[in-house]
């Protein structure tokens, strides 16, 4: 006897069977991703990211990797040094501060204050002469290697490490000082002069010199170009160059 047969439905299309590997591409698109997987795969880019944030940061400080023990104690002394300084100027402000509101004669106090701050603006200008403790850099360039942006560099490193005043062959170095290659030469606001280059520098040597000796610094690129540098401490340095003050042709004060 024959078993009967299942009866199709009425109006049901029969429609191809779907082979395996369709109905696993069905599956799998358009993807269907839950709250949870999207949570997952944020917090995965934000690590990645860090990875490379911290994978750079390692790259930039490998240069001082190389360095050998003493160089790094020096830099390191520098930066303490650095840092001192800030903190002794804060602790002068803090200072100052008080003795205006706790001095019985403010008046008075704040002239005196407003003197003694005229006379520090006029070191920092050139206007007036200075001395005291700081270092003499004397460059000697035999091949006539060493180009004026050494010689800024050298000043940017100075003024970096605290130097409050600075001559260079008789000519005041200030805030907008310019060097320039004339002739074969190198000159200062225009003024050419010649080698051996001299820097008067007050500051604290302590300080002043380890910052010109800092591995890839002043002195050993000076001495890549064949220069010898040497730097003296003193007690006592005497900065008398002078530089007249510029009268502003359009700046005038706000009290007038």
């Amino acid at each position: 006897m024959a078993l009967p047969r299942a009866a199709a439905q009425p109006g049901a299309p029969a429609g191809p069977e779907q082979s395996g590997r369709q109905r696993l591409r069905a599956s799998l698109w358009p993807p269907k991703l839950t709250r949870a997987q999207l949570v997952v795969a944020l917090l995965l880019f934000v690590l990645g990211l860090g990875l490379a944030i911290q994978v750079r940061s390692t790259s930039e400080s490998s240069a001082l990797r190389g360095a050998r023990q003493e160089d790094l104690v020096r830099i390191l002394d520098e930066l303490d040094g650095r840092t001192k300084r800030l903190e002794d100027e804060k602790q002068k402000l803090e200072e100052q501060r008080k003795e205006l509101e706790n001095s019985s004669d403010q008046a008075e106090e704040a002239r005196k204050q407003t003197v003694e701050k005229e006379r520090q603006l006029g070191i920092l200008a050139g206007t007036v002469a200075a001395q005291g403790p700081g270092i003499t850099l004397k460059v000697s360039d035999p091949k006539g290697q060493v180009q004026s942006d050494m010689l800024l560099d050298t000043i940017q490193e100075l003024r970096a490490a605290g130097a409050e005043a600075i001559q260079v062959n008789g000519v005041r170095v200030v805030a907008n000082s310019y060097f320039s290659d004339e002739n074969g030469g190198v000159a200062i606001d225009g003024r050419k002069i010649s080698q051996p280059y001299e820097f008067r520098v007050i500051g604290k040597p302590q300080d002043l010199e380890p910052a010109l000796n800092i591995p890839g610094g002043v002195i050993q690129t000076l001495e890549k170009e064949q220069a010898t540098a040497t730097v003296t401490r003193s007690a006592k340095i005497v900065v008398d160059a002078l530089r007249q003050a510029k009268q502003p042709d359009y700046a005038r004060s706000s009290s007038s």
